[in-house]
């Protein structure tokens, strides 16, 4: 009897020996990232919301992101046409100016050939000066080769009483004089040429100096 009644007797809720379960109420399958049927009226708000939770998310740039990456696209171009036309303007002045520096050359080159060329003529002048030989139309015709050398950046140095320099001058006779107190120039036998700093014929000279 014990066991009959024992038997017939419900047992109580929550007792250990019934099981615990859930019910899974997410709408979107954790697995496959996929959104699950439902049911009633859960079915009819997740029909009216989408199958696809992320179908409303836009992952393209719009509006004034889309603006902003090609205002950067544009700019990074522009810096590298920018940096081209630096280079490119650098490599044009630096061609430009060493044009420059090699018409200046060939210039002074050909003047001082001209100048090689004339120099026994130019003493020769120089000597009349001295001797007091030249008179009307051809002091005149020196006066006028002085000026057109001139124009040229040639310069005639070297005159008595200069004090002796020997990186312009060519001391060809050495004297002394107990009342000297520098080495200075008492004879130009030939004067000296130069085309700006270019030395084209050092002066010949004689000097005296000191004992």
């Amino acid at each position: 009897m014990t066991d009959e009644n024992t038997q017939g007797t419900p047992e109580p809720e929550g007792s250990g020996d019934t099981p615990f379960q859930f019910t899974d109420k997410r709408k979107v399958d954790p697995e496959s990232g996929e959104a699950r049927e439902t049911s009633g009226a859960s079915g009819d708000q997740g029909g009216a919301e989408g199958s696809d939770p992320l179908a409303a998310l836009d992952f393209e740039p719009e509006g004034e992101a889309a603006e902003s990456a090609e205002v950067l696209k544009a700019k990074a171009e522009a810096a590298e046409h920018l940096d081209a036309l630096q280079r490119e303007r650098a490599s044009f002045t630096n061609y430009r100016n060493r044009s420059l520096r090699d018409q200046e050359a060939a210039r002074t080159q050909g003047t001082q050939d001209v100048l090689a060329a004339l120099l026994p003529v130019l003493d020769d002048i120089e000597r009349a000066k001295q001797h007091a030989e030249l008179s009307g139309p051809m002091a005149a015709i020196a006066e006028k080769l002085d000026a057109s050398l001139a124009k040229f950046g040639i310069e005639r140095y070297g005159a008595v009483g200069e004090e002796f320099d020997p990186t312009v001058h060519e001391a060809l006779m050495h004297s002394t004089d107990a009342d000297a107190t520098a080495t200075t120039i008492n004879l130009v036998v030939e004067p000296g040429y130069r085309i700006g700093e270019r030395v084209v014929r050092a002066a010949r000279v004689g000097v005296v100096g000191p004992e």
